[in-house]
């Protein structure tokens, strides 16, 4: 099967580029610069190198096995590929001293394979070619950029300074397309079922005939790699929920219903006595987490005869956690990403950490699963303990289940819920003035989210109409006792993240 190799400078969007590759049913693998090398194979038909928020101004930048250039593949450098390629073969890069980032417009200088027509594309660096090294040549530039792509076609060998991976640059994926499939001659071989069927199978040789327990919360990821994993050992996985007081309203029953030999661990009382007087984000994950291996630690010691543990981990939990080789700035952690504590007797088992959230769906329709549950809204692992900022409570959990309910119930009555891929609410750590009725009130403000995105790395906001934002206000203040404000949360992703915490 010919794949593409990614090699990771430690962009945040690294992995949109092997996303955008998979679109084309053309496998790819992410790699960090040191293994590069040690990765290529004869199926490997191209290379990519990624952006990075390093500089290669920099001392001990990231760099590469020069060699990489001398197998004869297809290479494409983006942003900081680009300038590491340039430099490494004697052109010259600056700091310009302003960084440029946001839409420019492309315009094609030379006819070329690669890129064909002029377009908007998305920039976002602080580094810029100054000077082209020998053998390549402008194809096209941006107002700000005169070297924004270039080429030396005789060696196959492609710079640009733009994102194509990000959906704000409008011809990114043909402009992929026209590398991996024309230029590189890639075959679209690599489809779901493969995914599938190749995942099984390391299911089975990982595990044998022994025994899995799957941390099941109910939502998209876990619910996936729980019937991934059935399928490929049966009964011999076993599938626990610790109820940890931070789930949706009507969680617990509805996890049940869809999973009828659950087994439930109430540990609602020890985790909001460990997160009392907790506040920090990254500390409350931490706690979650811990927690939560504690306890299928405890459950395990039960169940001597298991010796693996399946998680439903995703990859944007782990791209936002630390990225390959460590090149990356951290931007939050994940509780499933980090492994096991040492003296826990359990082997990991991660099925969807290679696939994004729309992956995933299309994982869960090729193993028959059900629209309602494959096509749900993300919840974060760590659950409302995120979106309670500040200290949670049981009496704040109770107030932003109520008022999330009712928030997700109007977007299914309204019909919009399908077209938002991430909806709920945030109880913020501060009290507001109201009056209702005569009398006046000190009672919380709630905040909404909800976004549009294809894969969780970037996202746009919804574009409510202010007549259904207003209903669903007096909707929530109404009939949540504790909450007096709302408010709607119009930032996008970048620069905000999804989640608040």
């Amino acid at each position: 099967m010919h794949t593409c190799l990614i090699i990771d400078f430690g962009s945040q969007v690294t992995k949109l580029i092997a996303r955008r590759v998979r679109e084309m049913n053309v496998y790819s693998v992410i790699v960090p610069p040191h293994e590069a090398m040690q990765a290529l194979t004869k199926e490997t038909k191209c290379i990519i190198l990624s952006g990075s928020p390093h500089s290669v101004l920099a001392q001990n930048h990231p760099t590469i096995d020069q060699n990489i250039f001398e197998v004869g593949l297809p290479v494409l450098g983006i942003c900081y590929g680009q300038q590491l390629m340039a430099k490494i073969f004697g052109g010259k890069v600056e700091n310009k001293g302003e960084r440029e980032f946001g839409k420019s417009q492309l315009n094609v200088v030379k006819n070329n394979k690669f890129i064909t027509e002029d377009s908007t594309v998305w920039m976002s660096h602080g580094d810029c070619i100054t000077s082209l090294p020998q053998g390549f040549e402008v194809i096209a530039r941006t107002q700000n950029a005169p070297f924004a792509a270039i080429a030396n076609e005789a060696k196959k060998f492609y710079g640009i300074q733009f994102h194509p991976e990000v959906t704000h640059t409008q011809k990114g994926r043909e402009i992929l397309k026209h590398f991996v499939l024309e230029i590189s001659g890639c075959k679209p071989e690599w489809t779901m079922k493969r995914y599938k069927d190749e995942a099984i199978a390391t299911i089975k040789a990982q595990i044998g005939n022994k025994i899995a327990i799957c941390a099941l919360s109910g939502g998209v990821d876990s619910a996936v790699a729980a019937r991934l994993v059935a399928e490929a050992i049966g009964e011999r996985l076993i599938c626990v929920l610790v109820d940890t007081g931070l789930l949706r309203k009507g969680e617990v029953e509805q996890i049940k219903a869809t999973f009828p030999n659950l087994n439930v661990i109430d540990a609602k009382a020890r985790f909001f006595r460990e997160l009392s007087t907790v506040s920090d984000p990254e500390q409350k994950r931490k706690i979650i987490g811990r927690l939560f291996i504690e306890y299928f630690q405890a459950f395990a010691r039960n169940h001597e005869e298991a010796d693996f543990l399946v998680q439903g981990t995703i990859y944007p939990d782990v791209i936002e956690s630390a990225k390959a080789g460590g090149l990356a700035q951290t931007i939050k952690s994940h509780h499933n990403v980090g492994g096991l504590p040492e003296d826990m007797h359990l082997s990991l088992v991660e099925p969807l950490r290679e696939l994004f959230k729309d992956e995933v769906r299309l994982l869960g329709e090729e193993l028959g699963m059900e629209q309602k549950v494959i096509y749900r809204h993300p919840f974060p692992g760590p659950g409302l303990g995120i979106r309670i900022l500040g200290e949670v409570t049981e009496e704040k959990v109770k107030i932003l289940q109520d008022a999330d309910k009712i928030y997700i119930d109007f977007l299914h009555e309204k019909g919009l819920y399908t077209k938002i891929w991430q909806a709920f609410a945030v109880l913020l750590p501060c009290k507001t003035v109201g009056v209702m009725g005569d009398g006046r009130t000190y009672e919380y403000t709630l905040a909404l989210r909800a976004i549009t995105s294809e894969d969780g790395m970037t996202a746009q906001v919804f574009p409510f109409d202010i007549h259904d934002l207003t209903d669903v206000s007096t909707r929530i203040v109404n009939n949540v006792k504790g909450v007096n404000r709302v408010v709607y949360d119009i930032t996008s992703k970048p620069p905000a993240t999804i989640e608040w915490e």
